[in-house]
C-alpha cells in the first residue's frame, strides 16, 4: 500500500506536534478524525465522534491511557474499546460500544492513517527511508492539493516526495487533503540541517501558500465572471 497515490495511507501530521498525553483533530476526505497520543507514545487515529452522543473526541483529554470524551467523560482504551463510564463507575462496559479507530503508522517524522484495510505498512519514494527526517512546519494552504503539489514540484498523483529543492539538501513534503479547496503541507528537512536552513524552508512553505492561494484565488473569481 502507498503513501503517495490515491487511496492510499494520509500524511495527518507531523509527529513531532503530537506530544504524549494529547489529543488534536484533524481529517480525511470524508471523514474527520481524532488524533492522540497514549501514554506509552503510541498514536492513534479515530473517527472524531463518541459513540455516546455524537460529541468530537478530538475536544477531549487523554487519562489514564485512555481518551475521555469532553461530554460525558466516557473513556476508550487504545484499541478503542469504551472502559470506564463516570456516572456507573462499578459498572464493565458492553465490548459493543467502541469508537472506529483507522490504521495508523508513523514513519518519515509523520503520521500517517490508511481510510482502507488493516494490514500493510506506509511505503513509498526509498530515498524516504534513505534519511533522518526533521520537522519544519506544516501550513494550510486554501486550494486544491493537487495545485499545491504541482507547485512544490511533486510527481504527478503523488501526495508525499522527497524534493532536491536546492543543493542544501533534500525537503520531504506531504500533502494531506481536507476538503475540495484546500489541504495541509508538511515540510520535514533531511538531517541534518541547521536553524537557518529550517527557517529558510519554513519561509519557503509561506511562499508557497501564498502563491498557491493567489492563483486559487483568480481561478474563482475567473469562474464567477464567467
Amino acid at each position: 500500500m502507498s503513501v503517495t497515490r490515491e487511496g492510499g495511507w494520509y500524511p495527518l501530521m507531523l509527529s513531532a506536534d503530537l506530544e504524549t498525553g494529547t489529543v488534536a483533530g484533524s481529517a480525511v476526505p470524508g471523514r474527520d478524525l481524532a488524533v492522540w497520543r497514549d501514554g506509552q507514545g503510541r498514536a492513534h487515529v479515530w473517527e472524531d465522534r463518541c459513540p455516546h452522543r455524537g460529541m468530537r473526541l478530538s475536544l477531549g483529554f487523554v487519562r489514564e491511557g485512555a481518551l475521555a470524551c469532553l461530554y460525558h467523560g466516557w473513556r476508550f482504551g487504545a484499541e478503542g474499546r469504551c472502559v470506564h463510564i463516570p456516572a456507573h463507575p462499578d459498572l464493565a462496559p458492553p465490548g459493543t460500544i467502541r469508537t472506529v479507530p483507522l490504521p495508523v503508522a508513523e514513519r518519515h517524522g509523520l503520521v500517517w492513517a490508511s481510510v482502507g484495510a488493516a494490514g500493510a505498512q506506509p511505503e513509498g519514494d526509498p530515498a524516504m527511508e534513505a534519511a533522518a527526517w526533521l520537522p519544519v512546519r506544516s501550513v494550510r494552504i486554501e486550494a486544491p492539493w493537487r495545485d499545491v503539489a504541482r507547485a512544490v514540484g511533486m510527481p504527478e498523483g503523488r501526495r508525499a516526495a522527497v524534493l532536491d529543492r536546492d543543493v542544501d539538501g533534500r525537503v520531504l513534503a506531504a500533502l494531506l487533503p481536507v476538503g475540495a479547496g484546500a489541504c495541509m503541507l508538511h515540510l520535514l528537512a533531511a538531517a541534518p540541517a541547521g536553524v537557518e536552513r529550517l527557517h529558510d524552508l519554513a519561509d519557503w512553505g509561506r511562499d508557497v501558500r501564498s502563491r498557491a492561494e493567489e492563483r486559487a484565488g483568480r481561478a474563482c473569481l475567473a469562474g464567477i465572471v464567467a
